[in-house]
Parts: structure tokens; sequence; C-alpha cells
């Protein structure tokens, strides 16, 4: 029975050795984690003993019961590569292997093929969830996470402009200045793009036309022409009549055919009864407004509450003119200076790719060089009830099994999972010191068990060598 425990032990010792040479082999291994070897002991049951084995029974060796994998948290070290992706926390990065199975790793050492396939070193797809270019999922199936790099992204024309400022509440209408207020005063510029993705410089500038007690009728709110520069130069001081409150002059008078007015103008007379004919008061607005702005007594904008159409003209004559929307809808009006909050356009030129960038929810932005960002999906994590049944594979992967349980997939720092450190990498687990450690315990171990078997070897050489 010695040599039979003995050989056991000798067994697990090896065993032993071989699960610590692994850890320490794997120690700069990343997304490693260590295992250990968990031991049981043997006893046989006496034959004829009620009950079975007694305290009277010694054991019969040892054996290994398992060997364990320990799913602890590796420190995380900088890169610097964008494409390296660390796990700070629990999940897996789901992979799709070149054979087309599916496994789970801790190692995000990515890399970008040929084609574009986020891939392991291994060849295998990284896989996540679809988003849209503003980085929304919009599918919950997971699919290869792909990065087009071949080609620059098209030029897209402007279709959208957004503008909020605030308008000095102090200015007075440009009736009662004089020279009139420079329109760099209340202006501001933006660039935007036709559908070739030229420029077309936009160029707004305001004009304040109200409050006007002198018009007639009496303009008693604060009204703001709008005007594009492109459509009217600097200094341009020709003027027109506003058609709808010169229509409520012709409706109201009637000609006199004795003493004719100007053919431009229907008369009105200067006063009840008096039989003399005038021009009548009219409001009037620069040539190329494109419309007003019109705001109550408490600085909110009350008309246009919704996006006016502005036209552009390409400076390709093959294009044209194009149409934009201009939204002011969130600008004011009060008593501080003329300030521009924001500005934006929604067009831009052709681009080509000047980075990555993966942020801690697994989102995969691409940077181009015309100043664009686009979302190109969003890295998905993968979790299990019981990681340790999880079977290892080579690569430093993992597939599910029975023990382990199906996957949980979800996105990266919601609920259990981990979120993402880009431009770095988590280490191995293992800890070299106490592995160098429990190397020398299992060599003592060894050999204690060896030396087991040598001592049985001699008493049974003794007892043959009895006269």
């Amino acid at each position: 029975m010695s040599f039979q425990t003995g050989l056991s032990g000798l067994n697990g010792a090896s065993k032993s050795l071989d699960v610590i040479g692994n850890n320490i082999a794997n120690a700069n291994t990343v997304g490693m984690k260590y295992s250990r070897t968990e031991f049981s002991s043997l006893v046989a049951g006496q034959l004829g003993a009620a009950g079975g084995s007694t305290g009277n029974t010694p054991g019969i060796g040892v054996s290994v019961g398992a060997i364990a994998q320990q799913f602890t948290q590796g420190n995380i070290s900088i890169t610097g590569n964008s494409l390296d992706v660390a796990v700070n926390g629990g999940g897996f990065f789901q992979l799709t292997q070149p054979d087309g199975s599916t496994a789970y790793t801790r190692d995000g050492q990515f890399k970008l093929d040929s084609a574009g396939n986020l891939v392991t070193n291994s060849g295998a797809n990284v896989m996540g969830f679809p988003t849209d270019l503003l980085g929304n999922r919009t599918s919950i199936t997971p699919q290869p996470m792909v990065i087009p790099t071949s080609a620059p992204i098209p030029a897209q024309q402007t279709t959208a402009i957004t503008a909020e400022f605030n308008l000095d509440a102090r200015t007075k209408p440009a009736i009662q200045t004089t020279p009139p207020t420079p329109i760099s005063t209340y202006g501001t510029t933006l660039t935007a793009f036709d559908s070739q993705g030229n420029e077309v410089p936009v160029s707004l500038y305001f004009v304040k036309r109200g409050p006007d007690t002198t018009a007639n009728p009496a303009v008693t709110t604060d009204i703001w022409d709008v005007y594009d520069a492109s459509n009217v130069a600097a200094g341009t001081t020709a003027l027109n009549t506003n058609a709808a409150r010169y229509a409520t002059h012709q409706a109201n008078v009637a000609y006199n055919t004795t003493t004719p007015p100007p053919t431009d103008l229907k008369p009105t007379f200067a006063a009840a009864g008096t039989g003399a004919f005038a021009a009548p008061a009219l409001t009037t607005v620069a040539t190329g407004a494109l419309f007003q702005l019109e705001y109550d007594v408490n600085g909110k904008l009350t008309s246009p509450l919704a996006a006016q159409t502005l036209t552009l003209t390409s400076p390709n004559t093959a294009i044209g003119t194009f149409n934009t929307t201009l939204d002011l809808t969130k600008t004011t009006q009060y008593g501080t200076t003329f300030a521009v909050s924001n500005l934006t356009q929604d067009g831009y030129t052709a681009g080509d790719l000047t980075g990555i960038s993966i942020d801690p929810s697994g989102v995969i932005t691409t940077r181009y060089s015309n100043g664009e960002t686009q979302s190109r999906g969003q890295l998905l994590l993968a979790d299990f009830r019981n990681v340790q049944g999880l079977t290892p594979i080579s690569g430093g992967n993992w597939t599910e099994s029975f023990a382990s349980g199906q996957p949980v997939l979800g996105n990266p720092g919601l609920g259990k999972f981990g979120g993402l450190r880009s431009g770095a990498l988590e280490d191995s687990n293992v800890d070299l010191t106490g592995e160098l450690v429990n190397m020398m315990t299992a060599q003592r171990n060894y050999q204690a068990n060896a030396q087991t078997i040598k001592t049985q070897d001699q008493i049974l050489s003794t007892l043959v060598n009895l006269r």
C-alpha cells in the first residue's frame, strides 16, 4: 500500500509542478488567468466493516480533484496603442474563430486586417453591436466589428444650420441710427458645404427694424431682419417696400382722377378732409432680407418658431443652388452684448481616416482629416454564471461548457460588466513570487513521496534478506 500511496503523491506533485510551470511560463501573457491544483485524499473502505471505512483505516494516497482557474483582475498597463483594450472588471470579449466557432478572451491586443476587420493575433474576429454614426446601438445581434480604411468618407451636403445667440436689446432700430450700424456689429459667419464638399461661405447679420412708431401702421414689437451677406453686399442701402403693409394702404384708398398720384404708390389723405395727397409711410427692409425675427417683452422669440429655408449658391456652376434650413429658434434678445453661443452645420468635405478611439462603453469612433467623427460599432462583453466552468483553449481563449452555462451579453460599464480602457492591456494575474514558493513546496512534496517509496523498498528488502 505504501508503494501506491507514494506513487499517487508523486503523480499529484508532478501535476502540481505542471500547473505551476504553466503559470510561470505565462507570467507575461496578456489576459492570462493563473490556475491552481486542488487535491483530494483517497480512502479505501474496509471490507466487511459496517458502514465502510473506520477511523483505523489509513488513506491510500492523493488525487487531483481539479485544476481551478482563478479569474481575479490583473493589473492594467498603459500601451498607448488605441486598439489595445483592457477590461477593468467582469466580462470577456467575444470572438468568432477562423473555423466559425465562438470563443471568449481577456486579451485585448486587437488589430485591423487588410479588409478593416478588427481581429486578434490569431485572426479571430472581435464581435460587437452595430451602431449608427452617432453611437446609438441599432441591433442586439452581435456582428464582426469592421472599420472602413480603404477610401475617404464621401462629402456630405449641408442640410441644416443651427445658430444660438443673443441680440442686444439695447440696440436702436436702424431708422433711428445715422449712419447705420455696421453689419459686422451683429453678424456671424460659418462655412457650409455643397454635395461635392466645396466650401460655401455663409455670413449672417441682423438689423433691428422695430419698434418703429413712425411706420404706418406703427411697429410695436422688437423686430430684427435676418440677412445673408452673399445676397447683400456690405453697405448696401437699396430699399424696397414691405408688401404686406403696403397692401393695407392699397385697400383703403382710391385714386383721385383730377390730381394723379405717383405711378408706384396710391395716394392717401394727409389729414381728414384736407383734400391733400401724401405718400404713405411704409415699413422698409433692406434688399435681400431673408426673414424677420420677432421678440416679446421678455426677450423670447415669438416668430418664426420653425427652421427657415436658406438657399445657398455652390462655387461649382454645375451644382448651382441648393437649399438648407436655418434654425434660429433658440435666439434671445436681452440687454447684454451680442454673443454667439452655438453655430453648427451638418455638412463636411471628404476626409481620410486619421485615428481610431474606443471609449469606456466600447463605442468605436473613427476620426477623419475633415474634422468629422463617426461611430463604427460597440464592443460587447460576455459573462457566465460559473466562469470557472469555462474550458481553456489555446491562444489565451476559453469556450463555454455545460458547467459554465450560456453567455450573457451586454454593454461594457453596465451592471456586472466592467468598463473598457483603450490604449491599455490587462496583465496576467500570476503572482510570480507566490508561484516560485509553490514550486519549491511541490518539489519538496515530490522528494518526500519519492522517499516514501524508497523507505518501503528498504523495508521489503530487509524482509527478503531475513534468514
